[in-house]
């Protein structure tokens, strides 16, 4: 038994590292790869090679069946809108670690209960998504906290006489992540051969944000028909400014519904570990066989209400602009 529990022990640390190590190399590539790239791009030299990512042993056959299949590319667009420098083989073998090693945990903390050691698993191919989502809103609201900054540069760097490949430039060397980041690909693309049209839509893929698609639906049209670009972008930075003020205040007004749904979900999870390590045969009185299925229908009839009672709080707080 002390040998199982110190592979098990083991095997949970090896996993927590290794999942610590994919996001580690990651953030910290990322500026490496963007500067290489710019340099090629400054100068006129852009290799095939440099597109080219090394290959995983353990990602590479599922990046070979990802490739050119709808699952990858929703994979491929979800990353993208995260700002997360994973393939979809990987963003899989993440999920597959995760739930492992959840399962692994909750198997190991129930007794070696096979059904909770499933559930565990469940619950952990869960995990890697919310962290997906969570990092797709921070990025769009961040990005869209910006977006009035970006306009009102470009507008003057329009007026100053800079064409608009110039004053996306611009945006890109003066202005903060994300916002910076995301146009220095789309200069990056046009000093390819990209078209303005193509590489603004390739912005908008990444960054789902409606204010954003209002300025480039501006840009295109005056690109056909003419006009004051700098005007119409001085009139929507306006509009985009008033917008993000009143939903900050908003966000201020419904930070207590928020925050009180998530304290309410999390309080029935804290209670049960606290009595799992204060009294642990009460809470194992769930697992007993004389108890099924009784202890398992209790046990997923409450997290069914701790679900339900959570969206419900954020169905109130989420009040559209």
């Amino acid at each position: 038994m002390n040998l199982m529990v110190f592979f098990i022990i083991g095997g949970s640390i090896a996993i927590l590292l290794l999942i610590v190590g994919i996001v580690v190399s990651v953030r910290s590539d990322r500026d490496l790869v963007d500067e290489r790239l710019g340099r090629y791009v400054e100068a006129g030299v852009v290799e095939e090679e440099l597109q080219k990512q090394a290959a995983k042993p353990l990602t590479d056959w599922l990046n070979r069946r990802m490739e050119g299949s709808s699952i990858g590319e929703r994979l491929s667009k979800s990353l993208a809108r995260a700002d997360l420098k994973l393939k979809p083989g990987e963003y899989i073998a993440v999920i597959v670690i995760a739930a492992f090693g959840v399962g692994l945990v909750l198997w190991f903390f129930t007794g070696q209960n096979i059904l909770m050691g499933v559930i565990g698993a469940i619950g952990g191919s869960f995990l890697p998504g919310m962290y997906l989502k969570r990092q797709q809103s921070k990025r769009l609201i961040k990005f869209n906290e910006q977006l009035p900054d970006m306009l009102n540069l470009m507008v003057n760097g329009l007026r100053a006489g800079f064409s608009t490949m110039q004053a996306m430039e611009a945006v890109s060397r003066e202005l903060p992540p994300p916002i910076c980041d995301e146009f220095r690909r789309v200069v990056q693309e046009m000093q390819l051969g990209i078209t303005m049209e193509k590489s603004l839509d390739n912005l908008l893929r990444r960054i789902p944000s409606d204010d954003l698609d209002l300025c480039i639906t501006a840009i295109n049209v005056q690109r056909e028909v003419g006009g004051n670009l700098a005007e119409i972008l001085d009139t929507i930075s306006y509009t985009i400014r008033e917008r993000v003020r009143i939903k900050g205040e908003i966000r201020v007004l419904t930070a207590q519904v928020m925050y009180s749904g998530r304290f309410l979900s999390m309080l029935p999870l804290f209670v049960v570990g606290v009595l799992y390590l204060v009294n642990r045969p009460y809470m194992m009185e769930f697992f007993n066989k004389e108890n099924v299925p009784c202890g398992y229908i209790s046990l997923g009839l409450g997290a069914l209400l701790i679900f339900a009672g959570y969206m419900s709080m954020n169905k109130l707080g989420d009040i559209e602009v």
